[in-house]
């Protein structure tokens, strides 16, 4: 049994799926689905051909220009299920494995690679660089998307309302520190919720990591919520939100 595999989402399998369903939530279909594929700039590259790592049920594969060949790997039989269930293109492949082992495929001169929402859950990351190193042609790019590292950790970060100044803040407790942080998917259920986890690393271990499996960071990118409030505490809401992002993205690029 690989170190990685309690980190599998297997377990929660059936339930995400129906949360993310065919086109993906909320975030995904508003923020993080638009700016990938405009990261990934496809529309020059006729022959293109997609990694993508820890790709859950494969909500990016149906976003996807139709010429765009794509591999998803995922650890989670579950996900992998149902991400061939959903799947409506012909260059598509899906593999149930652990990204952070070698990987069961032969091709290593992809143009593209992503991890999208999921390196979080990923105890090594920089085995997942490294292996999608090995698998990109040089000067290929790779698009990482995390919940931001700097406002976002679970049990460790919080929103707070000042009353006197009428602001709402973000409380960050700690961040330097690598944290393996336990998260019950369902805790109105109790001790019979199931736990996933989640793996915190400050943005420069981050970017170390990605310098020693071969990469350049071209650039970082944040994004914040596009939603609105309304009501007394809107104005305050509304500001918090487009100050503190929920995402981050890391553009790197192998080296050539």
């Amino acid at each position: 049994m690989t170190k990685n595999r309690d980190t599998s989402w297997n377990s929660v399998g059936r339930w995400y799926d129906n949360s993310v369903g065919e086109q993906g939530h909320y975030y995904h279909q508003q923020v993080i689905i638009p700016q990938v594929t405009k990261l990934l700039n496809f529309s020059d590259q006729e022959q293109a051909s997609l990694l993508d790592l820890a790709c859950g049920q494969g909500v990016l594969s149906r976003h996807l220009p139709s010429q765009i060949s794509y591999t998803g790997i995922d650890l989670a039989k579950q996900l992998i299920t149902a991400a061939r269930q959903h799947n409506r293109r012909a260059q598509c492949d899906f593999f149930c494995a652990d990204v952070t082992e070698k990987l069961p495929i032969q091709k290593v001169d992809f143009s593209h690679a992503t991890i999208i929402l999921a390196l979080q859950n990923i105890q090594f990351p920089l085995k997942v660089f490294q292996n999608a190193s090995k698998h990109l042609k040089p000067l290929s790019p790779l698009v990482i998307v995390i919940n931001h590292p700097c406002f976002r950790i679970p049990r460790q970060s919080s929103w707070k309302i000042d009353t006197e100044n009428k602001i709402q803040y973000r409380r960050m407790d700690r961040y330097m520190s690598e944290m393996k942080i336990p998260i019950q998917m369902h805790p109105g259920q109790g001790t019979e919720s199931q736990q996933t986890w989640s793996f915190h690393y400050p943005l420069s271990t981050y970017t170390y990591w990605l310098q020693e499996a071969g990469f350049t960071l071209d650039r970082i990118e944040e994004w914040c919520s596009n939603k609105n409030s309304e009501g007394k505490a809107a104005k305050m809401e509304n500001r918090a939100r487009e100050e503190f992002p929920l995402f981050m993205a890391l553009i790197a690029r192998k080296k050539g």
